[in-house]
């Protein structure tokens, strides 16, 4: 069944210039949103897993790891599928796909079948589901069409923000059965309404499917996020008390990335055969040896980078140790989500002339700006509100002005296939951009609380043999003064000592909280050096020097 749109193709490219096609982007958005929606119902939903599955802290890790695990391994895959067989089939696949991981994970008797039956599975849909939201977009539109059209994905993200709150309201009255329910039922709409999709035109070639590009991406992906994702509970280097395993003596996480970083090298030279012999490729050689698209993916990456730096470093000190609510902690992503939605959409559709490397410069700068103001808000014992509120804005303000053009700058970069298949490594390399956000940063923070802790201890020589000898094989956590002196409580002391002690770790924490933003910052603001790389503005149009 097809909708009585426009065709897109040869013909349709031409009408899609002279006028914009509101329901398509429509469904793209809500496709979008609806996989943000999934996260955000998750991390709701932590004590009711608690309760009624009996979930670990380590459960609930790993059911918030598998997603964009699976995700992240399988979308350059999505990429090529909706090449293969056609966007809106792959599209449709994945929202159902998601509506089935939803409704297992409402009915999950336990964690078991929640995670790795029902987490899988909705996974297994965003790779089929996001790339093809980034792979429609070159085929319904074009020159300026276009760059509206990737300015309003980019806007989901803001929108995207009211979806804790109202998910939120649910879990509260209903519980959290209904609520996957409920995004079961959501998917469910999506894949529907993508049967009012535009008709695009398929290539009329017989392409094949590239198993061993697929399984190598797969593997290599997996083993770089799992070991990125697992540093700040395997460890860097010394393996922590909770590390399953080790490797010569070592933390398993950095030999992780080694393999998988190998795998993916491995990729790119299967993957050169394989377009020379087939014509196409999991990985195609213009993603690798254009260099606008390389500044395009990397502007992609940083955004969830710093998406991943808000999310390990602002969230847990504003709950942990100023004490904020998650519901003061949810009013934070509605003044971050305004100006990532009204900037997203607005500069395409405002200033549709103005040059993108230009305009990723800024969001870059407005990021790193966001980033020093967060880290100012921190203080001793909690946070300045002044400082946190300023600091979301700026931070929406960073990623709605890099989100309006990341997108386009891949695809006018690109022939017209290749723009399409991109969807999916722009999806994976936002998943990894998140994972190192998550990793690195988190990584800082707690290496720099227990070392400066041990450190400290080390100094004060008024402090007992027994206190130094305890706390120098201590790992410690960000928290509060108060779960600190629990952590604490049976290492044999004074209570002035207790009280220095306390005293050093909310300086650690203090420091190693503002490190951990800055080292964002730096990261942040190295992506400048990939923009004098981005030249091409529109496919067939004007080049900037």
């Amino acid at each position: 069944m097809h909708s009585p749109s426009v065709s897109v193709g040869p013909v349709g490219a031409s009408a899609s210039r002279e006028r914009f096609l509101v329901l398509p982007i429509v469904i793209l958005i809500l496709a979008q949103m609806g996989t943000t929606g999934d996260n955000g119902a998750l991390s709701l939903a932590a004590s009711a897993l608690t309760t009624d599955l009996g979930a670990t802290t380590s459960d609930i890790q790993l059911a918030n790891m598998i997603y964009p695990l699976v995700g992240g391994a399988f979308m350059i895959a999505g990429g090529l599928l909706g090449t293969i067989f056609g966007w809106a089939r792959t599209f449709r696949t994945g929202a159902l796909v998601c509506a089935l991981g939803e409704a297992v994970l409402a009915f999950s008797p336990n964690m078991v079948v929640f995670i790795w039956v029902g987490r899988v599975l909705v996974g297994l849909g965003a790779s089929l589901l996001v790339p093809s939201v980034l792979g429609m977009i070159p085929l319904l539109y074009q020159g300026h069409n276009r760059m509206v059209a990737f300015g309003c994905i980019g806007a989901a993200s803001g929108l995207s923000a009211v979806l804790p709150l109202i998910l939120g309201v649910v879990m509260e009255a209903a519980g959290m059965r209904p609520t996957f329910l409920v995004l079961g039922a959501y998917f469910f709409v999506v894949a529907a309404l993508s049967l009012r999709l535009p008709h695009t035109a398929n290539t009329r070639e017989k392409l094949p499917f590239d198993g061993v590009g697929v399984a190598l991406a797969a593997l290599g992906l997996f083993l770089v996020l799992v070991g990125l994702s697992s540093i700040s509970s395997w460890g860097l280097v010394e393996p922590f008390e909770g590390c399953p395993f080790t490797v010569f003596g070592i933390s398993p996480a950095l030999p992780a990335v080694a393999c998988g970083i190998v795998v993916l090298v491995v990729l790119v030279r299967v993957e050169r055969g394989v377009e020379e012999k087939n014509g196409i490729a999991l990985l195609p050689s213009s993603f690798l040896k254009t260099p606008q698209v390389l500044a395009g993916l990397t502007a992609n990456a940083l955004m969830f980078f710093f998406m991943g730096a808000q999310s390990i470093l602002m969230a847990p000190y504003l709950q942990l140790v100023a004490g904020w609510s998650p519901i003061d902690v949810g009013t934070i992503s509605i003044v971050t989500g305004i100006p990532t939605f009204a900037l997203s959409l607005g500069i395409p559709k405002l200033a549709p002339h103005a040059n993108p490397r230009h305009v990723i410069q800024a969001g870059y700068v407005a990021m790193a700006l966001a980033l020093g103001v967060m880290a100012l808000s921190v203080t001793l014992d909690g946070a300045n509100t002044a400082g946190v509120y300023l600091g979301a804005f700026l931070a929406g303000v960073g990623a709605g002005t890099v989100a309006s053009h990341a997108s386009n700058v891949v695809a006018a970069a690109l022939p017209e296939r290749d723009a399409s298949q991109s969807g999916g490594i722009q999806s994976t390399m936002r998943n990894v951009g998140q994972a190192v956000g998550v990793a690195l940063l988190g990584a800082v923070l707690l290496f720099g609380i227990t070392n400066t802790v041990r450190s400290g201890v080390a100094a004060d020589l008024s402090l007992s043999p027994e206190v130094h000898e305890a706390v120098s094989s201590m790992s410690v956590n960000l928290g509060s003064n108060e779960e600190f002196e629990q952590q604490i409580k049976d290492i044999p002391m004074s209570s002035a000592d207790r009280e220095k002690l306390v005293k050093i770790d909310a300086q650690a924490r203090f420091d190693s909280t503002r490190v951990a933003y800055a080292v964002g910052g730096v990261i942040v603001l190295l992506g400048l050096a990939t923009t004098p790389l981005i030249t091409t503005f529109e496919k067939g149009g004007h080049a900037a020097a």
